[in-house]
């Protein structure tokens, strides 16, 4: 039995909502709805091609990106979101969620939340704050705080969530502490987290399950990649790969998604070369049908984890 058949056999009811049973008392699977991140896909301008190509891979709909060099560009918000809603709409998918640079509740923020709220858009991915590591970092968590506060209090006006990722590196929250930390001064529902288990498990190693138990209550969606360590050039770095591959402990993750029974938004993210995709490149350096048959690949694995009783 391979790494990837032996995790797939070990999920057990992971995406069982409270009521999901039949009326015999058996234990009904609900299949979750899983989202694929836009970045991969910025070779393909058109938004119908894209929801073509998107429901050819058997996703529900996009994470969409509207950020600079993203599908949808803040400054066009209102003129190409909706033309984006709508080419999915036409091939029954979904856009639920966005992901942009909202890091201030200022005047684009504000266009880009409206715009997104008219369109049924309720989910967004954040920005990411970075540290200054040569000034004090309790002193700027505080201030980061106050700042994802007033991101919190225009998302409330507007009737949409945001999500901040746990991304690793110098930022505020790869940790999870300093963000946990920051919410309990923050009464609001709309803001939490999109937990992201390969930077937690980068980031805290044997230690990540503690910051997913500290911010589980906070969690407003899940994003789903696998990575291993590599040394290259006498220097140890992260490197992306497909599903079941990597380091990252699956069977726990799911353990513990199975007894938080979260019921939060997915999005699927592929960060292994695959033509330059992964960096969101205009243009591909391999076969495009190279790059969708990976992307299904990993899709039909983690269906079938999701989907084991």
């Amino acid at each position: 039995m391979n790494r990837r058949q032996f995790i797939g056999t070990t999920f057990v009811g992971s995406t069982l909502a409270p009521s999901a049973f039949s009326s015999v008392g058996v234990p009904v699977v609900a299949s979750p709805k899983i989202f694929v991140f836009s970045k991969m896909f910025q070779w393909i301008e058109d938004y119908n091609q894209l929801a073509e190509t998107i429901a050819g891979i058997g996703f529900d709909g996009l994470d969409l990106t509207v950020r600079p060099g993203g599908h949808v560009l803040p400054e066009r918000v209102e003129e190409d979101l909706p033309k984006a809603v709508a080419a999915f709409k036409k091939h029954k998918l979904e856009i639920p969620m966005m992901v942009t640079t909202i890091l201030d509740a200022d005047a684009q923020s504000e266009r880009i939340l409206k715009t997104a709220k008219s369109l049924g858009i309720k989910h967004y991915r954040m920005g990411w704050y970075p540290y200054d590591l040569k000034k004090d970092i309790a002193s700027q968590s505080v201030a980061i705080g106050q700042r994802i506060k007033a991101v919190a209090a225009l998302n409330e006006k507007y009737g949409v969530v945001g999500h901040y990722q746990n991304h690793s590196g110098n930022y505020f929250g790869a940790s999870l502490w300093d963000f946990h930390q920051q919410l309990q001064g923050i009464t609001s529902q709309a803001i939490g987290c999109q937990y992201d288990i390969n930077h937690a498990t980068a980031e805290a190693g044997g230690s990540w399950e503690t910051g997913l138990h500290l911010i589980a209550p906070h969690i407003k969606s899940l994003a789903i990649k696998d990575f291993y360590w590599r040394k290259n050039n006498d220097k140890w770095g992260k490197l992306g790969c497909p599903l079941g591959e990597g380091v990252v402990n699956w069977k726990r993750y799911f353990e513990i998604w199975k007894q938080y029974n979260f019921q939060v938004p997915i999005t699927m993210h592929y960060e292994y070369p695959l033509g330059g995709a992964e960096n969101g490149a205009k243009k591909l350096s391999i076969p495009s049908q190279d790059l969708i048959s990976a992307m299904k690949k990993d899709l039909v694995l983690f269906k079938e984890w999701v989907s084991k009783v």
